[in-house]
C-alpha cells in the first residue's frame, strides 16, 4: 500500500479528514495518531483529541470530544496519568462501552514500554506534576514508537481480523523505515553524548536517555509549578559555572521565564515540537525526530564552537 500524502495525513491528525474506514480510531495525542495512521492506513479513520501544538496535560473535556469517543471503535491513550485530568470525563460522557477500561477498544499504549522515573515513596501535590506511574513522555524516544506501533497493530488485528495482513505489512514497513532512520540519527548525534542542557519541564528524559545528552537542571524546580527567584538565581549560577548554553523547552510553553534565565546565563532557548502537527513540516512521527535531531545538533555544536 502506498504511503498517504503528507497533507492528507495532517488532515487526519487534525480531525478534518474523511475516509472510508473499517475502524474508527480516536487517540489522545497527535504522536499516537501519527503512528496509528501509518499502521492502519486506508483501513482506519484516525482522529486526535490533543493537537501537536498543545500541552496534552491540559485539554478541555469538550462535548465535541465526547462525541468522538462515542463513535470510536478504538481509543488509544498515552497513559501513566498524562490524561488523568480530562480523559475519564470524556469516556464517561462518551457513553461507549466499546472503549471503557477492559474492553478491546481501550488501549493504554504505556503497556508497551518500560517507564522511566517511577517515584519512590509517597507522592503529593506539593511536589508538583509528578506522575506516580512514571514519566509519560515516552514517545520522545523513537525506540518506544516502535514498541507502541506493534501493540497498535496487534489491537487493530483483533478488531478487524479481515485486514490483519494489511496491518502486519504496514507495521513491518513502519518499523523498517524508523529503524533505519534511528541508526542514522544515532550516528549524527554521537558528538552530542554527555553534553549538558537545562530543560524547562521534566519532558525530555526519554529523549536524552536515547541520545546520551545530560539534563543538568530545570527551569521548573517542581514540575508544573512556577519557580521561585531563588531557584532561578541558583540555576543561572550553575549554568554559568558549567558553561551550559542551551535551555530546551516545548514550543507551546510561554518562553518568558526561560528567556530571562538564558539571557542572564549567556545561553539560548531551544523550543522543540513534541508531536506531529506541532510545527510546520512535522507531519509524520519520523518528521518529529528529523527536526529535533537537527535542532539539537545545530544548537549544541554551535554553542560548543562559540566558546
Amino acid at each position: 500500500m502506498k504511503h498517504l500524502h503528507g497533507a492528507v495525513l495532517l488532515c487526519l491528525l487534525l480531525g478534518v479528514g474523511q475516509v472510508a474506514a473499517g475502524v474508527r480510531v480516536v487517540t489522545t495525542t497527535a504522536d499516537l495518531a501519527a503512528i496509528a495512521m501509518e499502521i492502519g492506513g486506508e483501513k482506519v479513520e484516525v482522529k486526535s483529541i490533543a493537537r501537536g501544538y498543545q500541552d496534552p496535560h491540559y485539554v478541555q473535556a469538550k462535548p465535541s470530544y465526547m462525541r468522538l469517543v462515542n463513535r470510536a471503535d478504538l481509543l488509544i491513550y498515552t497513559g501513566l496519568q498524562l490524561e488523568v485530568g480530562w480523559l475519564p470525563l470524556l469516556i464517561e460522557g462518551g457513553r461507549n462501552p466499546a472503549i471503557v477500561s477492559g474492553a478491546r477498544g481501550n488501549l493504554d499504549a504505556a503497556h508497551a514500554i518500560e517507564p522511566l522515573e517511577i517515584p519512590v515513596g509517597e507522592v503529593d501535590r506539593t511536589m508538583g506534576d509528578i506522575h506516580p506511574e512514571g514519566n509519560p513522555h515516552y514517545l520522545l524516544d523513537p525506540r518506544n514508537g516502535l514498541r507502541v506501533a506493534a501493540v497498535i497493530a496487534e489491537r487493530l488485528q483483533e478488531l478487524a481480523p479481515d485486514d490483519a495482513e494489511v496491518f502486519a505489512e504496514n507495521l513491518v514497513r513502519f518499523q523498517r523505515d524508523l529503524q533505519g532512520r534511528i541508526a542514522v540519527w544515532e550516528q549524527r548525534v554521537a558528538v552530542l553524548e554527555k553534553k549538558k542542557v537545562v530543560a524547562y519541564h521534566k519532558q525530555w528524559e526519554y529523549l536524552v536517555a536515547w541520545l546520551g545528552v545530560e539534563i543538568a537542571g530545570y527551569v521548573e524546580n517542581r514540575p508544573g509549578i512556577p519557580s521561585s527567584p531563588r531557584h532561578l538565581s541558583a540555576l543561572i549560577t550553575q549554568m554559568r559555572a558549567n558553561e551550559i548554553g542551551v535551555i530546551v523547552c516545548a514550543n507551546f510553553v510561554d518562553p518568558a521565564t526561560a528567556k530571562r534565565v538564558a539571557d542572564k546565563a549567556g545561553a539560548r532557548v531551544l523550543a522543540l515540537p513534541i508531536a506531529p502537527g506541532g510545527e510546520k513540516g512535522v507531519e509524520r512521527y519520523a518528521d518529529l525526530f528529523e527536526v529535533i535531531v537537527e535542532d539539537l545538533e545545530e544548537n549544541l555544536v554551535r554553542v560548543e564552537s562559540a566558546r
